[in-house]
């Protein structure tokens, strides 16, 4: 037996055996779901593959996937839609993070107890994150914050935010920010709907006028952001990328399936059964790659690859729904409600509410995360090793770089 398969045997008997343990002494079917939840935390079965003591035994991430099956069969809810942020906080936090901010923030994320958004893209620094403006200013043990961020998805419901903010405007861009988690709640913090194409606010601009953060509750070194900032961004981009319509699950392809069914007989031309087919053999490409993916995992945070997976669902998306719409014809174009309303959900790629919402929805699927544009520069350079683009403003400080 090699010193690999002991290593495997021996993470999988600890994960089962506090399985059994907090299943045998805690039922979720007859206890309140936070409750079981900062439970399954104590037990180190909210991230197996975190640090003992921060909701994890320092077990082999893939058998998350196990402790999910087993609490979900014995009757635990499944998580909030609305704790997405999550996925990208908690190893974030987790690597980067001090032991202070490691046991403050995690455990009340795991439960939900406090909701969590991202502060990323600013009007003038989307896709060049790294060319962001907002401020913040050292002032004893605090930092002053002013600026204004934008598509900061469920920013409206978030108690913490993930803020990056320029701190040495001398340095070059990508090494003079720092990473932050933000009091959504503080003075000076103010969140504002943007109405999208669906009627839905699920987005928001964020405005922060002489914010102060605790510099407690700053992630990972002053002048660090950027390299913090990745391990956000690649935990979106694979959180994004496995949510794809995979044509085992409830998603795009299954409506546009459903559609085709209920067709006229004389609607169901060659060239559309065609297109359908080449739609559910992309879909269904993308389940095995994420599931093959997830075997391979090891440890540590996502790679570049994951932004294969989620280039491929924002595509995969857009062309699915409005190939649905197309098979509705004329139908298409009615039976949705476009009243303005602040959701209380994530609605990525979900089709609870229906395939017209989604074909609106889905044209942000290229946007969020990472622009298709920008995942095809990251797959060109990281994964393939091609040569990339000029960049002559890399080495300027980011005070000398011309903004329009």
């Amino acid at each position: 037996m090699t010193d690999t398969t002991t290593s495997t045997d021996a993470d999988l008997a600890r994960v089962e055996a506090a399985l059994d343990e907090l299943l045998r002494t805690h039922d979720p079917k007859s206890m309140d779901n936070i409750a079981f939840r900062g439970a399954r935390y104590d037990a180190g079965l909210a991230w197996v593959h975190f640090p003992v003591g921060c909701g994890g035994l320092g077990a082999r991430p893939e058998l998350n996937r196990l402790v999910e099956e087993r609490v979900r069969k014995a009757g635990a809810a499944p998580q909030d839609p609305a704790t997405f942020f999550i996925a990208l906080a908690g190893p974030t936090i987790a690597t980067h993070g001090s032991d202070e901010a490691k046991q403050r923030f995690l455990r009340p994320m795991f439960t939900g107890e406090e909701k969590w958004c991202q502060l990323f893209s600013e009007p003038g620094a989307g896709s060049d994150f790294a060319g962001l403006g907002s401020r913040a200013v050292r002032d004893g043990e605090e930092w002053v914050v002013n600026g204004q961020k934008v598509w900061n998805t469920l920013a409206h419901l978030g108690d913490w935010g993930m803020l990056v903010a320029r701190t040495d405007p001398d340095q070059p861009k990508h090494k003079g920010m720092t990473y932050f988690a933000l009091d959504m709640r503080a003075p000076g913090v103010e969140v504002r709907p943007l109405r999208q194409i669906t009627g839905e606010a699920e987005f928001n601009e964020v405005y922060m006028t002489d914010a102060r953060v605790p510099d407690a509750h700053r992630i990972g070194d002053v002048g660090e952001g950027w390299r913090v900032a990745l391990t956000t961004l690649m935990n979106e981009r694979s959180a994004i990328g496995s949510g794809s319509g995979g044509a085992r699950r409830k998603g795009p392809i299954d409506v546009a399936l459903q559609i085709w069914k209920e067709l006229p007989e004389d609607a169901r031309t060659g060239a559309k059964r065609d297109a359908l087919m080449k739609l559910y053999c992309s879909a269904e490409a993308q389940r095995l790659t994420n599931a093959r993916a997830a075997q391979r995992a090891k440890a540590g945070n996502p790679g570049p690859e994951m932004s294969i997976a989620k280039l491929a669902m924002a595509e995969f998306n857009k062309k699915v729904t409005e190939f649905s719409i197309d098979l509705l014809g004329a139908d298409g174009l009615v039976g949705y409600d476009y009243t303005f309303r602040r959701p209380d959900n994530l609605s990525v790629d979900g089709m609870e509410n229906g395939i017209r919402h989604s074909f609106l929805r889905a044209r942000a699927n290229s946007i969020e995360g990472g622009t298709s544009e920008i995942m095809r520069n990251i797959l060109g350079e990281q994964v393939l090793g091609l040569p990339g683009e000029p960049r002559v403003d890399k080495d300027l400080p980011w005070s000398k770089v011309p903004r329009s």
